[in-house]
């Protein structure tokens, strides 16, 4: 598998998530830097980490960025309120693979309290194994930033 530099960042409902996928990133060779947060008490505010990871991912500093939540609705507008970033909100497997194949998403999304922790490893490995598929997307992808 390609090792990434990999931006994550998190608030504390996604915090636990990040722990974890963190760990099983650095365990296969992804060089990460955490964004924060560091706790899950007393409750932050994710646009002050996933900010961050958005601008990083923009500036070309991390080839991606991964941002975690109790939804993860939230982090996914914040990112893609960053020119540049195309970051897909995944629930799935399969939401997962459409975000790369179709999108080229640099950016990945998961709500802590909507998906099961090994699903939650399911759509990250999922993810970074997908291959933009190019063609007729690419003509789409140029319409996002013109």
């Amino acid at each position: 598998m390609k090792k990434f530099t990999i931006a994550i960042g998190s608030d504390h409902a996604g915090f636990a998530y990040k722990e974890t996928i963190k760990a099983l990133l650095l365990a296969e060779g992804h060089t990460v830097r955490d964004f924060g947060t560091d706790h899950e008490v007393p409750p932050s505010d994710y646009p002050d980490f996933i900010r961050p990871v958005a601008e990083a991912v923009a500036r070309g500093e991390f080839e991606r960025g991964i941002v975690l939540g109790g939804s993860g609705n939230g982090e996914a507008i914040v990112a893609n309120r960053v020119r540049g970033v195309r970051c897909g909100l995944c629930w799935n497997e399969q939401t997962a693979t459409w975000n790369r194949a179709h999108n080229d998403g640099n950016c990945l999304s998961i709500g802590q309290r909507t998906v099961s922790p090994d699903e939650a490893v399911k759509i990250v490995k999922t993810w970074l194994t997908t291959e933009f598929e190019g063609g007729r997307h690419i003509a789409r992808i140029k319409k996002i930033d013109p």
